[in-house]
């Protein structure tokens, strides 16, 4: 975590001072009601919950002791309000970003990772994918079955590439921003793992720090190399090299479309 100095510079203080919230085997009426509200707060991204959206019968067995809290975080992912929120209104690599971030505190670090969730998606279906985040040796060695998930994107911890510090930056808007206000429905990310970029930190009006991706310009074109493979009625087993060109607007679609037809991406540049 960056110093006391730092951290009010990139406007993350309020994640500096911050303690772990833990629901506690012996706790009053009031620590759950802490720990339920800080849940929500996170898995939801900052977003405002109205009393009829609140899952009453999950919490009800929290307070009774009859689920985890790692139970808790996933009924809420699970939930027909999650979807609502994240689901329905983003493209699927923005989803991912999203479930990174709520759920894993952090965002993805590679290309990888987001393929590896599209194709679970493809696969297994939604509730597969949001468990294999909670059900992950990560989430259990970061948060196990009692610790609320929280930012650890800001920090330098042993097994987390420091890649996901920047990276963390395009998904993070300010502690009092909520992630349905920034209403970006496509990936933040696309570009910066697709060519594996690390990108720069800069000063946002407020004095907050802020990520701007250096690939990331309105009204440009990208030209995707990539391999297709050739047809299995075809004598021919070596692969072609093709390319297409898109625009910015449409390369988060067009690269999950590549992806889920197995084709290799072997370069993204302006066109």
């Amino acid at each position: 975590m960056p110093a006391l100095g730092e951290a009010s510079r990139l406007g993350i203080r309020p994640f500096a001072d911050a303690e772990k919230v833990e629901l506690r085997p012996v706790r009053t009426e009031a620590d759950v009601q802490a720990v339920i509200w800080a849940t929500y707060r996170q898995v939801l991204g900052n977003e405002h919950l109205m009393q009829s959206e609140r899952l009453l019968s999950a919490e009800s067995l929290l307070r009774q002791g009859q689920i985890t809290l790692r139970d808790f975080v996933r009924a809420i992912a699970q939930s027909k309000l999650y979807r609502q929120k994240f689901f329905y209104s983003n493209s699927q690599v923005r989803f991912i970003e999203l479930n990174y971030k709520h759920l894993l505190g952090r965002a993805p670090y590679d290309e990888s990772e987001i393929a590896y969730h599209v194709d679970l998606y493809n696969s297994q279906g939604y509730e597969a994918d949001i468990n294999s985040y909670i059900d992950s040796v990560e989430y259990q060695q970061s948060f196990g079955d009692s610790i609320v998930p929280y930012y650890r994107g800001f920090q330098t911890v042993v097994g987390q590439k420091t890649v996901g510090f920047p990276h963390f930056f395009q998904l993070y808007r300010g502690y009092a921003n909520s992630d349905r206000a920034q209403n970006k429905p496509k990936g933040q990310l696309t570009w910066d793992l697709a060519k594996n970029l690390v990108s720069p930190i800069y000063p946002a009006s407020a004095g907050t720090l802020t990520g701007t991706s250096t690939g990331r310009r309105g009204g440009n074109t990208y030209r995707i190399r990539l391999t297709q493979a050739a047809s299995p009625n075809s004598t021919v087993i070596r692969q072609s090299i093709s390319e297409v060109v898109v625009p910015f607007e449409q390369l988060s679609d067009r690269l999950q479309q590549l992806n889920r037809q197995g084709r290799k991406i072997i370069s993204i540049t302006l066109s």
